[in-house]
């Protein structure tokens, strides 16, 4: 192998791999000399890459952790795993690791050869995840379109769906993706509205980047003033339940965000929790147990399951009347 830059490639292809390789056999599965072996791993030093060599019969070179991420070589089958995990992480905000997971996945999907990106996608959309974040879902795709925007200084259009329902079309120039664990955020200058917007990227579709190129604006004084109103925490509810279940059992149909489960009796438990998260969505939560509750307070999260409740009874009542024959009345 006389190609220098390719031999090096090679190289650290081998070394990447987490077992210690003997000089000899390097030599061997890269078609060069002992000597040759040696120089290139210094060539490898010299770019960043902490090669460690041990002496003896046995020694042989590994690469270490250093004090920086050296760039990685992946086989088609490693790029393969890690695009579809964060895929799948990308899907859903996870405390911690959320925009470190997108902008990984920007620059991987950037570089993922067209077959290998088919593969990603075929495998994903024959994947049913049986365990999924409790926040709203975000086509990851979308994600790292406008995670690529964004680090790239590109203008961005896309459709977006506001609270009450109404459609719009957007240009913006995007500043930031963030996070507030359950729902992803663009925040961005709209440019026709001319001034600072946020907006939840589970209603963003179609997203697509212009081209344009755009210096970035100055922000307003403070930046958390920008998103205040959009990232204010909700208040917070104190929720007591009772379930005619073990505590074991309901505690594994639960978030654990939510609290303990407290067992008060043999088949019988108490949830006390102290939470911001929506009542209508603690109420699906609630109806998911797949027990028997009793929602002690607080009175609106009452006045939640009773509602969703009813609507339930009602969607029940029309199918097994359209199921006998009657004709649903017209409006």
């Amino acid at each position: 192998m006389t190609d220098t830059p390719v031999r090096l490639l090679s190289l650290l292809s081998l070394l990447q791999t987490p077992r210690e390789w003997p000089g000899s056999e390097l030599a061997r599965r890269l078609g060069v000399s002992a000597r040759t072996v040696r120089r290139d791993i210094d060539r490898l030093r010299e770019l960043g890459y902490p090669v460690e060599a041990s002496k003896g019969a046995t020694g042989g070179y590994r690469l270490v952790a250093g004090a920086a991420m050296p760039p990685l070589l992946l086989d088609d089958e490693e790029a393969v795993a890690i695009a579809v995990g964060l895929r799948a992480g990308a899907g859903h905000a996870v405390d911690g690791v959320e925009e470190a997971s997108v902008r990984a996945l920007a620059k991987l999907e950037r570089v993922l050869p067209a077959r290998l990106r088919h593969r990603v996608a075929s495998l994903q959309s024959a994947t049913v995840a049986l365990t999924q974040g409790d926040g709203a879902s975000v086509d990851p795709r979308t994600l790292t379109t406008i995670a690529a925007a964004a680090s790239g200084r590109e203008r961005l259009r896309f459709g977006y769906r506001a609270d009450e329902g109404a459609a719009s079309r957007r240009l913006v120039e995007p500043y930031r993706l963030l996070s507030t664990g359950r729902r992803w955020y663009l925040a961005a200058y709209d440019l026709e509205r001319e001034d600072w917007r946020t907006f939840r990227v589970d209603r963003v579709s179609e997203p697509f980047a212009t081209g344009a190129r755009f210096t970035p604006r100055e922000l307003p004084a403070v930046e958390t003033e920008l998103l205040a109103h959009t990232l204010t925490p909700p208040p917070e509810h104190e929720v007591e339940v009772s379930f005619a279940a073990p505590a074991a059992f309901v505690a594994a149909r639960l978030p654990e965000s939510l609290g303990v489960v407290a067992p008060t009796g043999e088949d019988s438990c108490r949830l006390r929790a102290r939470t911001g998260d929506s009542l209508e969505w603690l109420a699906l939560r609630l109806s998911l147990t797949e027990c028997a509750f009793t929602v002690h307070g607080p009175p609106a999260l009452v006045a939640a399951v009773e509602g969703m409740g009813q609507r339930l009874i009602r969607a029940a009542a029309g199918s097994a009347g359209t199921a006998s024959g009657a004709r649903p009345a017209e409006a």
